[in-house]
């Protein structure tokens, strides 16, 4: 059994990219798992808090460690990326040495009204992920410009072709983890 983690990038109650996630958690493969670290709760990165680090921090850095593989979900706020995912990423990275992100295959993907989608937050977001050493998909993309009929509420993808496409990303995203493990 793989697991995924999936870490979104938006915090707000209805969040498109929280639905996005929860979809393509059901589209996964039935010998995988899908766990969501939670990035609420997390303090904002203070280099001072290294030695001592908070608890919300530590339980954030045990999921992705216990990951075989991450899935980031991101709105695209100003052309680049929410900086609680930022926030997130940092607090995985730190103190030096303590990098919970390294030799994890990384999924990219967002959804936004948006004509462009997330196109510009992802590419930021690869950026980032490469430098802390993730092996991050490249293609497909997904910059998927949200409809309120691709989604419910619980994450089921009512849109066919939606769906289509989403299942041909995560079958490629598989595929992938088993030649980048």
């Amino acid at each position: 059994m793989k697991t995924i983690a999936f870490v979104v990038g938006s915090l707000r109650q209805g969040s498109y990219n929280q639905q996005l996630a929860k979809a393509i958690s059901k589209l996964l493969p039935a010998d995988y798992t899908a766990v969501f670290a939670d990035i609420s709760k997390l303090p904002l990165y203070n280099q001072d808090s290294d030695a001592n680090t908070p608890k919300e921090v530590l339980d954030f850095k045990q999921v992705i460690a216990s990951a075989d593989a991450v899935i980031f979900v991101t709105p695209e706020y100003n052309r680049s990326i929410p900086g609680v995912l930022k926030n997130a990423i940092d607090q995985g990275s730190r103190p030096y040495g303590n990098n919970v992100w390294q030799g994890k295959p990384a999924g990219i993907l967002g959804t936004s009204p948006g004509a462009l989608g997330t196109a510009l937050a992802q590419q930021h977001l690869r950026n980032v992920l490469t430098f802390l050493d993730m092996a991050v998909l490249s293609q497909p993309d997904v910059y998927l410009q949200f409809n309120e009929s691709s989604f419910d509420t619980d994450g089921n993808i009512t849109n066919d072709s939606t769906k289509t496409y989403l299942q041909g990303w995560v079958k490629h995203y598989v595929e992938w983890i088993k030649k980048t493990a």
